[in-house]
């Protein structure tokens, strides 16, 4: 059987424990944000990053098509290639994929984004945000099957050629799906779901695959993403998503034993 994990790549998230231990297995797939490199690139090129909350309260990316560009030179370049070197120096032999290579990940362009500014409902204008549709888990299970690991991450690519940028959690949990995987890892820089995102003593630890939406108040910002992945990735028939730390020592395998916030 398969894991997938995803590490995140916002400020205080530990990529390093995350490879040092994926070095030790061989039965996984690795998922990457990089929203520090995103924004670190776009301030450089004077493409600052911006960012808008839908009605329903999750937070995107800008992906007109300025941004978009900075998003895949940061995520398919320098993210990607320092996560595949980095795994080569523990011994692995790491294959990075962008989501567009070899139609990996497959997407539909939104189209009328909408997002809350001063309290009222606008439309994202040029959005080049998408939905996955299709994941070319063959591609996957080809590379497995000949010892290598994959580390992908966004953009995905329309099935008209274009370019779009992605969740990497919803990534993640579409890969999971359609890799019939053991588990999904959504490691991240706190502890797991919080009732309070300030205090790590209100850790949300078991969550029934009926019982997400109750939990949903308690995920803002970017963590309702990743809650939001943990539906898609029950529904898909994943027997299992934990949401843990990406630090200290073992994470991937904490993970598996139940440390953080288990949905199952």
């Amino acid at each position: 059987m398969t894991i997938v994990v995803k590490v995140g790549g916002a400020a205080g998230n530990a990529v390093a424990p995350v490879l040092e231990n994926l070095a030790r297995r061989t039965d996984w797939v690795l998922v990457h944000g990089g929203s520090d490199e995103v924004d670190r690139l776009g301030e450089s090129l004077g493409r600052p990053s911006e960012y808008y909350t839908s009605p329903s309260g999750v937070v995107s990316r800008k992906s007109d098509p300025a941004h978009l560009e900075v998003l895949v030179m940061a995520l398919a370049g320098t993210v990607q290639t320092r996560l595949v070197a980095a795994l080569a120096g523990l011994g692995v032999r790491a294959v990075g994929l962008s989501g567009v290579d070899g139609g990996l990940l497959t997407a539909r362009r939104k189209e009328g984004s909408r997002a809350v500014v001063d309290g009222r409902v606008t439309v994202v204008k040029d959005d080049r945000s998408g939905t996955i549709e299709r994941v070319g888990a063959d591609l996957l299970r080809l590379l497995l099957n000949a010892g290598l690991a994959p580390v992908v991450g966004p953009p995905a690519v329309t099935a008209t050629g274009e370019v779009v940028n992605v969740d990497a959690d919803r990534a993640a949990s579409s890969i999971a799906v359609d890799l019939r995987a053991e588990a999904l890892l959504l490691l991240t820089n706190v502890p797991g779901l919080l009732r309070d995102p300030k205090d790590p003593a209100t850790l949300i630890e078991r969550v029934p695959r009926d019982g997400v939406d109750a939990v949903l108040p308690f995920a803002a910002g970017r963590m309702r993403k990743k809650v939001l992945a943990a539906r898609d990735a029950l529904v898909g028939a994943v027997p299992r998503v934990v949401i843990g730390s990406s630090s200290g020592p073992d994470p991937v395998d904490r993970a598996l034993n139940g440390a953080g916030t288990v949905f199952a």
